[in-house]
C-alpha cells in the first residue's frame, strides 16, 4: 500500500493553489516561530469567511499565535482563546494581555543590543514575569531560527553579516505589541494543556478549533520536535479523538506523513494537501485535516 491509498477523498493538487507569498500577509506576532503559520493566513480567511465566523476560536497550541491574532484583528471570530504550555512563550502572552504591553514595548525599545548585554539578560535566573517575557522575545529574535529549546545558540553571522541584529527590529516589535494590546479584549490566554481546553468546549457547535501541534507525529516529526520545541511530546491519537467528536468545526495542520493520514482515516476525517513555502523558500505540501462534511478541501 502506498501513501496515496490512505486518502478516501481526492486531494487538492498543488497546481490548484499557489503557495502564499508571506510578504503579502500582515505580520501580527512578536515571535519568529519554527513551524509558524503565516503562510496559512489566506486559507484561514477562506475557512472562517464572515458568513460562518464562529463565536469562539480556540488555538490549543498557540506558539506564535499568528492564526489566532489574525482572526481577532480581522473579525474572523468573536473571541479567541490562545493556549500554550511552554512557560517562556506563555510569559510573553500573559505580559501583553494582562496590561504590561507598554512596559514590554519600552523595554525592547530601550535595550542596547550587544552580545554582552544579551548574555547578561539570558543568564539571569528567577526573574519576574514581564522580564521573562522580554528575555523570551530577545532569545527568540537572536537565536538560530528563533528556536527557544535548550541547545540553540545566538546567531553569529546572520543575514549580511549582521549577526544577532539580523532579526532584532525594536520599533517593529513595539508596534506589534501595542497593536495586540489594543485588541486584547478579543483575546484570552491560558497557560496549560491545549487538549484539556478543547475538552471543555467539545459540545458547543459555535466553537471552532485551529489545531497545529508541534512536529511530533511520525519518525521525522519526532526528530524535528525535540530539536525545535521545549514541549514536543503529544498523544496524537487522543488529539484526533477529540477533534472527531467536536460539535464545532475544526481544521488541523500536519506534516505530510503516512502515520498522520492513517490516524485521520481511522476516524473518517477528511484530508487534503495544500502547498506552502517553508525554510529557504522551498515549496512543500502540508496536510490539512477537517471534519468529513467540510468543504475546505
Amino acid at each position: 500500500m502506498n501513501q496515496a491509498d490512505f486518502f478516501p477523498v481526492a486531494l487538492t493538487a498543488s497546481t490548484q493553489r499557489k503557495p502564499t507569498n508571506v510578504a503579502s500577509v500582515p505580520q501580527r506576532s512578536p515571535f519568529r516561530y519554527p513551524g509558524g503559520k503565516t503562510w496559512f493566513v489566506p486559507e484561514l480567511r477562506r475557512w472562517l469567511a464572515p458568513a460562518k465566523s464562529p463565536r469562539l476560536l480556540v488555538e490549543p497550541f498557540a506558539g506564535g499565535a499568528i492564526v489566532g491574532l489574525t482572526a481577532a484583528f480581522e473579525g474572523l471570530a468573536d473571541h479567541v482563546i490562545l493556549v500554550e504550555k511552554d512557560p517562556m512563550v506563555a510569559a510573553v502572552w500573559q505580559t501583553i494581555l494582562s496590561g504590561d504591553a507598554e512596559w514590554l514595548a519600552q523595554r525592547i525599545l530601550g535595550f542596547e543590543l550587544t552580545v554582552e548585554n544579551c548574555s547578561t539578560v539570558l543568564a539571569r535566573q528567577e526573574v519576574e514575569l514581564k522580564e521573562e517575557a522580554f528575555r523570551t522575545v530577545l532569545k527568540n529574535r537572536i537565536n538560530h531560527g528563533g528556536i527557544l529549546a535548550a541547545g540553540s545558540g545566538m546567531l553569529k553571522r546572520g543575514e549580511a553579516g549582521k549577526g544577532i541584529a539580523s532579526r532584532w527590529y525594536p520599533a517593529t516589535l513595539a508596534k506589534r505589541i501595542r497593536a495586540i494590546d489594543a485588541i486584547r479584549h478579543k483575546l484570552t490566554f491560558i497557560e496549560g494543556d491545549g487538549m484539556a481546553i478543547m475538552e471543555e468546549h467539545l459540545s458547543d457547535p459555535d466553537v471552532a478549533y485551529f489545531i497545529d501541534p508541534p512536529y511530533t507525529a511520525g519518525t521525522k516529526g519526532k526528530r524535528a520536535g525535540s530539536r525545535l520545541y521545549a514541549h514536543f511530546e503529544l498523544d496524537h491519537h487522543r488529539l484526533f479523538n477529540l477533534a472527531a467528536i467536536a460539535k464545532g468545526d475544526f481544521l488541523m495542520t500536519y506534516d505530510d506523513d503516512p502515520e498522520v493520514i492513517e490516524m485521520a482515516n481511522e476516524r473518517g476525517l477528511k484530508v487534503c494537501r495544500i502547498p506552502m513555502r517553508g525554510t529557504h523558500h522551498r515549496e512543500t505540501l502540508e496536510l490539512v485535516i477537517t471534519p468529513p462534511a467540510s468543504n475546505f478541501c
